[in-house]
């Protein structure tokens, strides 16, 4: 299951180079995770993406099936 970036983004682009795999990329003004390429970071524990984003528009996939 992957992160999302929600419609909080604000398009800083702090989370592009924290992805281990490259699953996040910017798609106009704001950044998406390519869901083929995310697997939520479970070798180290988590989305790093979820720690550094000011606007807490990542939505780590764990998260939101323990909710």
């Amino acid at each position: 299951m992957a992160s999302t970036i929600t419609d909080d983004c604000i398009g800083c682009g702090n989370c592009e180079p924290e992805c281990p795999n490259g699953a996040v990329s910017q798609a106009d003004d704001v950044y998406v995770i390519d869901p083929e390429l995310c697997d939520d970071c479970v070798a180290t524990g988590g989305c790093a993406g979820v720690e550094i984003c000011p606007t807490e528009a990542i939505v780590a996939a764990i998260s939101a099936v323990a909710v």
